[in-house]
C-alpha cells in the first residue's frame, strides 16, 4: 500500500460527490491507448505541446504514467481540498478510466472518501509542507503514520483526530525531515497555516470573540462584543455609523473550532436576524453542503470559513492591533514566483 498526495486546483465538490480523483491534460485521449510506457506518454506528449514548453513533458509524463499504471487498487489518496485549504482522504477502488464525457478532468481514478474536510490544524507543519509538493500527483514518505492515523480514526471529532495525530507523529520522527527549496506557493501556504494554528490553539473562545470584533474594525466597521454566554447566539455587533442607529446592523456568531458548521446552527443565527439587519456566521473551519445552500438562499446571511479569515488578516495586518500582531508575528518580503522554475 502506498500514500499518495494528489492536487487538483479544477474540481471542487465533484471530487467527493462522485467519488473520484482525476488529472487534467484534456487535450490528452485516453491514456489506457497508449503504448510504450513514459516514452510513449512523452511523444505522444510532446505531438500535442508547444516546443517551447518541451522541458516539461518528462514529468509531465512521469506524473500520468504514475496516474495511469502505479497507483494501486488500496493505495491511499491525501487530497488538500484548495477552495476551504481542507485535507480530504480516501482509498483507491478503481483502475485507471477515461471519462469522455466529462468537460474537463477525463483522466480517473475512482475513490471511496473515509475523511473529508480534516482541516490543515490536525497535522504537524512539516507533514503540510510535504504534501505541498509542486507536482500534481507525488508519493508521501516522510508522514504517512500521521495520514494513517487520521484515516483510522473513527470519530469525527476534530480535537479528537487531532490528538491521535499528534500522538502518531510522536511516536514516529522521520530521520530525514529536510524540507525541499522554498516555493512561493509554500511561504504563502506556511504562512496560512501558521495564522490558523495561532488562532485555533493560542487564544481562547472569548478571545476569538474579541479578535473577531477587532478584524471588523480593521475592516472599516465599529464593532462590540456581548455579554460572554449569554449573548443569544450572537457574539458580536458590528454596524458602519459610530452610534449603532443606521440600518444596517450586522449580528456576528464566532465559533471557535475547525470542525464543519452544519446547516443547523446556521439556521439558529437566522433565527435572530430581525427586519433590514445582517447577520454572519465566523468560524476556524469550513460549512457543509447544506449551511452554504441556506448561505445561496438567505439574502443578509454571510458564511465566513477560516480560511476567509486568514486572508482578511493577511490583508488588513497592519490595522490590527498590537495584541494580535504580536501572536502571529508577520513581515512582508518578496519571494521568488513558482513560475521561475
Amino acid at each position: 500500500m502506498q500514500i499518495w498526495g494528489l492536487h487538483n486546483d479544477t474540481l471542487t465538490t465533484e471530487l467527493t460527490k462522485e467519488n473520484f480523483v482525476s488529472l487534467s491534460w484534456d487535450n490528452i485521449n485516453d491514456l489506457s491507448q497508449i503504448p510504450g510506457g513514459r516514452e510513449g506518454l512523452k511523444a505522444e506528449l510532446a505531438r500535442i505541446t508547444p516546443e517551447e514548453r518541451h522541458k516539461a513533458i518528462p514529468t509531465w509524463a512521469g506524473v500520468l504514467l504514475r496516474f495511469r499504471d502505479e497507483l494501486q487498487i488500496g493505495d491511499i489518496i491525501v487530497a488538500p481540498y484548495k477552495p476551504d485549504s481542507t485535507i480530504n482522504i480516501g482509498v483507491v477502488n478503481s483502475d485507471y478510466y477515461f471519462d469522455s464525457t466529462a468537460p474537463t478532468h477525463r483522466h480517473r481514478r475512482g475513490v471511496q472518501w473515509k475523511k473529508i474536510g480534516l482541516s490543515r490544524t490536525v497535522f504537524t507543519q512539516p507533514a503540510l509542507y510535504e504534501i505541498g509538493s509542486a507536482l500534481t500527483l507525488f508519493k508521501v514518505s516522510k508522514h504517512t503514520h500521521e495520514f494513517l492515523a487520521a484515516l483510522k480514526t473513527r470519530t469525527e471529532d476534530v480535537e479528537k483526530v487531532t490528538e491521535v495525530v499528534e500522538q502518531a507523529a510522536a511516536r514516529n520522527t522521520p530521520d530525514d525531515d529536510t524540507s525541499d527549496e522554498p516555493r512561493a506557493s509554500r511561504i504563502e501556504r506556511h504562512t496560512r497555516d501558521f495564522v490558523l494554528e495561532v488562532l485555533q490553539e493560542r487564544i481562547s473562545h472569548r478571545q476569538f470573540e474579541e479578535f473577531s470584533a477587532d478584524l471588523l474594525r480593521a475592516l472599516g466597521y465599529q464593532a462590540r462584543v456581548t455579554a460572554y454566554s449569554q449573548d443569544g447566539g450572537v457574539d458580536v455587533i458590528a454596524h458602519k455609523d459610530p452610534l449603532g442607529v443606521e440600518p444596517p446592523l450586522i449580528k456576528v456568531q464566532c465559533k471557535h473550532k475547525t470542525a464543519t458548521i452544519g446547516a443547523p446552527e446556521v439556521q439558529q443565527l437566522i433565527g435572530v436576524q430581525g427586519a433590514g439587519e445582517l447577520v454572519v456566521f465566523m468560524t476556524l473551519g469550513a460549512y457543509s453542503r447544506d449551511a452554504l445552500a441556506l448561505e445561496r438562499q438567505r439574502p443578509g446571511l454571510r458564511l465566513i470559513t477560516g480560511e476567509d479569515i486568514v486572508s482578511l488578516v493577511l490583508e488588513h495586518y497592519a490595522a490590527l492591533p498590537e495584541r494580535w500582531r504580536s501572536l502571529m508575528p508577520l513581515t512582508p518580503l518578496l519571494v521568488v514566483s513558482d513560475a521561475a522554475s
